[in-house]
């Protein structure tokens, strides 16, 4: 019946797997009250894991709950398992444990058929010009979501660009002109990775698609490489956007995280094949209707790949058989056949293509069969004419153009009959033979009739056409039978049919013409071509001494924003130092104000865009800091973008509010800082993190650490000897100098106070009182009196207002001579 109080509280906190990410996290613990009355408790904590814990002592009412907060810092990976002790009223001390496990993030290359880590990726002989892909698995092996970006390292240790590594190293070395070319190769454009950036749920893995697409580079002039082969190997790693923020990048990727990185290996080798006989082929004289057949032997001189051959079809030439496959170090026999349809000399360039995997110029995500290589072939054949016996016949009519001697016998070589008979037509306005004087001024639109068309004179004919006589131009009776013409619905019908199909197939063309145009468009829509055909009706332009010294800058702008391209360490090597030289301290947007500045802030950037923004360091260490001083440190901000951002600093700590401006607009290629500014009000180590934003959506977070101190001065020593200054008289004062160092910043304010003894003292100190500014030095000079009955020694106390106070001995060495 007694009111009292029963406290009760977990035992154990256990915050799990957590990401060394330097966030500050936290977790509550309850202290429930199920008694009558308050009750009181007091949390003692010895350990260096828990940052802070809020309050460390109070009073919880009755029948309620009171929240402790404890914050940890995941700096660095490690165990936690850290003691705390509670003491609660009437129930005396309970022990409450706190847990956690701090991995470092870290993303594994798995191989897709059995799941092991992989380490190299060997695509093995691929043909220039083709492609072959690789499929992998990309594992977050963390307990956190993470974003992610693949970097093609071409500048690595052991790495190679086409070189050779089947020849000896002498031949290797002599080959300069490979050297000088695969100095400045693009590696982008040969390793894809397809996605190339994303992002990862804890645990979850990612199916990426590898491609090789080996080109073969241009060598110097009278370098016979038609059968030389180009051995590549390169390093892929895969980073965590968290890492890349941090000052010692490099560091950080190559010792935390060594199985991100994924070695690839691949080789490009040329199509070698021949044709026996070839590359001409003449064939036999033949006449129409005939064939001539050649046979030839289509050799794979190949060591490591076979060849897929295709024939394109030609006019008089037949190919057996047309497509096919040779094995590697094969033959296969090809029939060549000549199959003319009529006569002359034909000469015609036979195109072998050799076909083989590529990726889509629109869809890099798809391979498609295509040919990636051609073979020139020349056929020539004769087709000669047949004798033929010509058979004349009598002509009735008037004589042809062409006719024999006499005009009488028209050679007639057809020898089949026509379903109709002739009838014979031309403009009457063309002729003038024995033209009557009334007909001389007939129509143009008439039309004359030869003798010879009686037969056809009474078939249908048309309404609106005239006949004329060929000699007098009379307007000659046309008979139209009725039971055969055309009535005026009749008439209107077929011009309605006809003007309906011609629309129909105008449509059918204006369809086709759509689809040729968009087949056309979707070819050249890429970032380079946008779309119009290269040098269609275009002009080159003037190129200017500026425009040639910035080309370099833009073609690395232009590839280095490609989604599908690669970034590769030289190219972020090349727009960082363009960036960091631009460097802008003051006169900053502080919102986004212009049309083009909140175009570009309110862009959502992808991953690759982001480790192409650096903030940080990451961690920014202020060392001791005096009580109640302010010291400031630079956090950089570098935009190595084409376009601008908005950086926002999030800061609620009380040490941090003097910082400023929290909110910056960032020009594109440009590099500034935002002065982080602390000031401790309480002694004892201080870790907290802030956050901030890029155009109001990416967070990111910067952990500040600094121990807050006392004001606390050095001495250059602990003990002085003083001694007679040679060429001076004994009796002559014996002078020293002491150091005095302030290595903190705040300004020191100091007094010297001797030790007094029975003896008294007969040494002083000058400047006996003052102060030292922060980061500097002062010096003071010892002076020691001789005189019959002075001490030999003394002591003096450096005390330091607000802090430490350090002892000095002095000794006085006299010489007697």
């Amino acid at each position: 019946l007694i009111p009292s109080c029963y406290l009760e509280i977990e035992s154990e906190i256990n915050f799990g797997a957590v990401t060394a990410s330097g966030k500050i996290i936290s977790k509550e613990i309850s202290i429930a009250n199920h008694g009558s009355s308050a009750g009181t408790f007091k949390i003692s904590y010895d350990g260096v894991d828990l940052l802070d814990i809020e309050p460390t002592s109070g009073v919880v009412k009755p029948k309620s709950v009171k929240t402790i907060q404890m914050n940890i810092c995941t700096d660095v990976p490690r165990v936690i398992k850290e003691l705390i002790k509670v003491e609660l009223e009437g129930r005396g001390c309970t022990e409450v444990w706190i847990k956690a496990l701090v991995v470092q993030p870290v993303l594994k290359v798995l191989d897709v058929s059995c799941g092991n880590v992989l380490e190299c990726v060997n695509f093995g002989p691929v043909y220039f010009g083709s492609s072959k892909t690789e499929q992998i698995y990309l594992y977050n092996e963390s307990p956190e979501r993470m974003d992610w970006i693949a970097v093609l390292e071409d500048n690595a240790i052991g790495g190679e660009m086409g070189t050779d590594l089947q020849r000896s190293t002498d031949a290797a070395l002599q080959d300069l002109s490979l050297k000088n070319v695969t100095r400045d190769v693009d590696v982008s454009t040969l390793i894809l990775c397809i996605p190339n950036q994303g992002t990862l749920l804890p645990h979850e893995k990612s199916l990426l698609t590898l491609c090789f697409s080996p080109e073969k580079f241009e060598r110097d002039s009278g370098v016979n490489d038609s059968s030389l082969r180009q051995d590549y190997v390169l390093f892929l790693r895969f980073e965590n956007l968290v890492q890349n923020r941090d000052g010692n990048l490099h560091i950080l990727k190559d010792d935390v995280a060594p199985s991100s990185k994924l070695a690839l290996t691949g080789s490009g080798v040329p199509v070698m094949v021949m044709f026996d006989p070839g590359p001409v082929i003449k064939f036999m004289d033949c006449f129409s209707g005939e064939q001539t057949q050649v046979l030839c032997t289509f050799k794979n001189e190949s060591d490591f790949l076979p060849v897929t051959f295709s024939f394109r079809k030609n006019t008089h030439f037949s190919i057996s058989p047309e497509k096919g496959k040779i094995k590697k170090n094969s033959a296969k026999d090809v029939i060549f056949s000549f199959c003319p349809h009529q006569i002359g000399l034909f000469k015609v360039k036979q195109i072998v293509d050799i076909i083989g995997t590529g990726l889509e110029r629109n869809n890099l995500q798809v391979l498609k069969i295509k040919s990636f290589h051609q073979i020139y072939l020349s056929f020539i054949g004769v087709c000669k004419s047949k004798r033929r016996n010509i058979m004349f016949k009598i002509n009735p009519g008037i004589t042809p153009v062409i006719s024999n001697e006499t005009g009488r016998f028209v050679a007639d070589d057809t020898g089949q009959c026509t379903s109709t008979a002739p009838v014979a037509t031309l403009k009457s306005a063309q002729t003038t033979i024995h033209t009557h004087q009334i007909n001389r001024n007939c129509k143009d639109d008439a039309l004359t009739a030869f003798p010879n068309d009686r037969a056809a004179s009474i078939r249908p004919s048309e309404w609106n056409k005239k006949y004329r006589t060929i000699f007098t131009k009379t307007e000659r009776y046309n008979y139209i039978d009725p039971e055969f013409s055309y009535t005026v619905c009749d008439r209107l019908s077929r011009e309605a049919h006809k003007e309906y199909y011609a629309d129909f197939i105008s449509s059918l063309r204006q369809r086709r013409l759509q689809k040729d145009a968009s087949r056309q468009f979707n070819l050249y829509n890429n970032s380079t071509d946008i779309g119009i055909k290269p040098a269609e009706g275009l002009l080159s332009p003037k190129i200017s001494v500026r425009d040639f010294c910035h080309k370099e800058k833009l073609q690395s702008e232009m590839l280095l924003f490609d989604d599908n391209c690669l970034l590769t360490t030289r190219k972020l090597a090349v727009i960082d130092s363009k960036s960091s030289v631009k460097e802008i301290s003051c006169g900053l947007s502080i919102v986004p104000s212009s049309n083009q500045e909140k175009k570009d802030c309110s862009l959502t950037l992808t991953s690759k865009q982001l480790h192409q923004i650096y903030i940080g360091p990451s961690t920014i260490d202020f060392g001791d800091v005096c009580v109640y001083s302010t010291t400031a440190r630079k956090l950089h901000i570098i935009n190595n973008l084409l376009v601008h951002i908005w950086v926002q600093l999030e800061i609620e700590m009380e040490e941090l509010q003097e910082t400023g401006p929290l909110s910056q607009v960032v020009p594109p290629l440009t590099k500034t800082h935002i002065p982080i500014v602390f000031e401790a009000y309480s002694l004892g180590m201080f870790k907290r993190s802030f956050t901030y934003t890029i155009n109001n959506q990416h967070l990111g977070h910067v952990l500040v650490v600094a121990k807050a101190v006392t004001v606390e001065l050095e001495l250059s020593a602990q003990e002085l000897i003083l001694r007679p200054i040679p060429g001076y008289l004994a009796e002559a004062e014996f002078r020293t100098t002491v150091r005095i160092y302030n290595r903190r910043n705040r300004r020191a304010e100091f007094t010297w106070e001797p030790v007094m003894t029975d003896r008294g003292t007969m040494f002083s100190i000058q400047p006996a009182k003052g102060f030292v500014e922060a980061y500097r030095d002062l010096e003071c000079e010892v002076v020691w009196h001789p005189g019959f009955t002075s001490p030999e020694e003394g002591e003096f106390n450096l005390r330091v207002r607000k802090g430490n106070t350090i002892n000095l001995k002095c000794f006085a060495k006299v010489t007697i001579h």
